[in-house]
């Protein structure tokens, strides 16, 4: 299967298109999100249990091609693609953040790969068992715009209040997907892409973390943030002119090449270009420094796949770990809505690629 572009023709194109947001000119056989954006190599994961089979809503390859909702996956006026996920709705087993998010299924409508098999995901040219993947490496890049973000948290001083991640990869939970295992299957994610508004804020931050590659009761497994426009979530200040409004567009490219992922974020001010690089497959942080609390083979024997869209990051689970903010939600969509109980983000483009070399842009 092949959804693969050339990565360099992307780069070249980066100047002029990624600032361009959808014209208005949403004709009238669009009715649908797949009409506007590729999504043949994604399925969908909604904030509802529609067949109440106690289960998180899924919408698969094959159905997503003609499939929208209104309130959480539909496009706007502008043939923008809007994902949109309440404080408080049905999510995924042993999460308290909801999610209208696309899953990257590198499989495409071939199902003879189940969702963990290395066929349908990439890993790093470090793996040992990389000639089995789909991709050694991969290249996701977005151009997107948040509308809004919850506003009402009991614990407004946590990390995850009043943010959204928009986009990120993904290490799988599945042991056995190679290397009879021997991988890691921690489930962690070596980036995840957050925008941070404080209510009372003029605008919000953008920031990326790294999440330290060990088991879930590793006392140090944990988020390393890197800002990029604006302040981290360590910083509760108000980021003023450096950083981005509510509806002010920007892009992210995320390039896995070999065992380095390559990161760009852009805005329409090319003087705000921000970029980063780190090896995944060691210790060494994005700042060049050996990081003696990480994993020393870093994501090296996991499975690896995107997701885009609103990972609402504001839990209303009200617990004293740092991770729970007690955000404000009722469960009632109407109610939550009016009371700006939720978080939406509208993209104008999601594109997958096969990875580039940087060293060979020109």
């Amino acid at each position: 299967m092949r959804i693969i572009s050339a990565g360099l023709m992307l780069a070249l194109l980066f100047s002029s298109m990624i600032y361009a947001e959808a014209s208005g000119d949403n004709s009238s056989d669009e009715h649908f999100p797949a009409d506007k954006i590729d999504l043949r190599f994604w399925k969908l994961t909604l904030p509802l249990d529609d067949n109440n089979d106690g289960k998180v809503d899924e919408v698969n390859v094959r159905s997503l091609k003609e499939y929208s909702h209104p309130d959480f996956f539909s496009l706007d006026e502008n043939g923008l693609l809007v994902f949109t996920a309440p404080n408080k709705a049905t999510t995924s087993a042993n999460s308290t953040n909801t999610r209208s998010e696309l899953r990257q299924m590198l499989r495409g409508k071939n199902t003879k790969f189940g969702t963990h098999h290395p066929k349908n995901n990439f890993s790093l040219k470090a793996h040992r068992g990389s000639k089995y993947f789909a991709l050694v490496g991969g290249q996701l890049e977005a151009t997107l715009k948040v509308l809004h973000v919850a506003k009402n948290a009991k614990h407004g001083n946590k990390k995850p209040a009043y943010s959204v991640v928009v986009g990120q990869i993904h290490a799988d939970k599945d042991k056995e997907v190679i290397n009879k295992g021997k991988g890691f299957g921690w489930g962690n994610e070596p980036i995840k892409v957050y925008y941070k508004k404080w209510p009372q804020h003029k605008t919000g931050s953008v920031f990326w973390t790294y999440e330290r590659n060990l088991a879930k009761d590793n006392p140090d497994r944990t988020d390393i943030a890197y800002s990029v426009w604006g302040n981290t979530w360590e910083n509760l200040q108000d980021p003023g002119k450096e950083g981005i409004a509510l509806g002010e567009l920007f892009n992210y490219n995320i390039n896995v090449h070999g065992n380095t992922m390559y990161l760009t974020f852009r805005t329409s001010d090319p003087s705000k270009m921000v970029k980063y690089q780190i090896d995944l497959s060691n210790n060494v942080d994005a700042y060049g420094k050996v990081d003696e609390k990480d994993n020393p083979l870093g994501y090296s024997g996991d499975a690896l796949y995107f997701k885009a869209g609103a990972y609402n990051q504001c839990s209303t689970k009200d617990d004293p770990a740092f991770w729970y903010a007690a955000c404000a939600g009722t469960g009632d969509w109407k109610v939550d809505k009016a009371n700006g109980d939720y978080t939406s983000v509208a993209f104008s483009r999601i594109q997958l690629a096969g990875p580039y070399d940087p060293d060979n842009t020109p």
